[in-house]
C-alpha cells in the first residue's frame, strides 16, 4: 500500500492549547510528523532562526513564491506577509511524513481548496468558560485583548463545521491520541489507496 503522508490543517481559538498539542504530538511521534514551517516577510525575533521557527524572507522574494504559485496558501497580517511554502510540504509527504499545517481558519479553507484531501481539525477547549479562563490563565494579556480575542472566536465558531473533526482539549493526553489516531486513520481512505485497489482488481481479474 501507499505510504504517501498525509496533509492535516489545525486551527481553532486563541487559547484552545493549539501549541502545546502540536509540541506533544511531535515529541510523541518525531518520526512519524513534520510540522510545516511559515515563510514571512517579518523580522526575526530574539532567539528566532531562519528555517526552525520561519523561513524569513525579504518581500520581494515572497512577493516571487507568489507569483510562482509556490505557496500554499499566503494572508497579509500587520503590514507582513506569511505563508506556507508548498516545496516543503509535498518533500515531506513524498518521504511519507504526515505534515502539519497549524494555521488560521481562512488559510484552512484556502488549502483545502486547493487539495481536497487535506484533514482539517479545529481544536477548541470544553466550554467558551474554560476558554476564557484559560486566556486570563496566561495573565500576559490585557483585559481588551482578552475581550478581542473573545469576540474573535465568536466570529471563528461560525466557521468550525467546515472542519472534518472537532478536537475538544480537555484532557492533554487524551488530545494528542486522538489527533494522532484520526490523522492515522486517512492512511485507510480509499482515495490514499487507489493503486493498491487497482492492484488488487487487477489481480482478481487474472484468477
Amino acid at each position: 500500500m501507499s505510504q504517501k503522508g498525509i496533509l492535516a490543517v489545525v486551527s481553532g481559538f486563541s487559547g484552545a492549547g493549539k501549541g502545546t498539542l502540536m509540541k506533544a504530538l511531535l515529541e510523541r511521534y518525531a518520526q512519524q510528523y513534520a510540522l510545516s514551517i511559515s515563510a514571512t516577510t517579518r523580522k526575526p525575533r530574539v532567539g528566532e532562526e531562519h528555517g526552525r521557527e520561519y523561513f524569513f524572507l525579504e518581500k520581494d522574494a515572497f512577493e516571487q513564491l507568489i507569483a510562482e504559485d509556490a505557496l500554499i496558501e499566503h494572508a497579509c497580517y500587520v503590514g507582513n506577509y506569511y505563508g506556507t511554502p508548498k516545496s516543503y510540504v509535498l518533500e515531506q509527504m513524498e518521504a511519507g511524513r504526515d505534515v502539519i499545517l497549524e494555521i488560521e481558519i481562512q488559510g484552512a479553507l484556502e488549502v483545502k481548496k486547493k487539495f481536497p484531501e487535506t484533514l482539517l481539525l479545529f481544536v477548541t477547549p470544553p466550554s467558551a468558560k474554560e476558554l476564557e479562563s484559560r486566556l486570563r490563565g496566561r495573565g500576559t494579556e490585557t483585559e481588551a485583548v482578552i475581550r478581542d480575542r473573545l469576540s474573535r472566536a465568536v466570529e471563528e465558531a461560525e466557521f468550525m463545521e467546515q472542519y472534518d473533526y472537532i478536537l475538544v482539549n480537555d484532557d492533554l493526553d487524551t488530545c494528542v491520541q486522538d489527533m494522532h489516531r484520526l490523522i492515522q486513520a486517512q492512511h485507510q481512505r480509499c482515495s490514499e489507496n487507489r493503486d493498491f485497489i487497482r492492484q488488487m482488481k487487477q489481480e482478481l481479474n487474472e484468477l
